[in-house]
């Protein structure tokens, strides 16, 4: 199964919210289409940033792209819900590298 990586900068909190409310609701909504195999909050560049692991079923390569990409989508919507949001890269390991795709 290709493994697929989030990388989310995390700008704010929306009012109301936890900071763990933001992790929650990425991990919560790449599960209901995936397999999360990691998920870690790290600073980049200050910045707070979400990174999610996650397996997508093998079918033909640019197949797999494309869920990766529409799961990361649907996984920023459920984080705006509670953050306000950056940047979103997703990435893919290709041998022993991870690959913007």
């Amino acid at each position: 199964m290709p493994s697929f990586q989030t990388r989310l900068k995390i700008t704010g909190l929306k009012p109301g919210n936890q900071p763990e409310a933001v992790m929650a609701a990425a991990v919560e909504a790449l599960e209901t289409r995936h397999h999360v195999e990691s998920n870690q909050l790290e600073l980049a560049g200050g910045v707070p940033q979400l990174n999610l692991r996650f397996l997508v079923d093998a079918t033909a390569y640019s197949a797999e792209n494309n869920q990766a990409l529409t799961s990361a989508a649907m996984m920023r919507d459920a984080v705006e819900r509670v953050a306000v949001t950056g940047n979103l890269t997703v990435l893919r390991r290709n041998g022993g590298r991870w690959a913007p795709i």
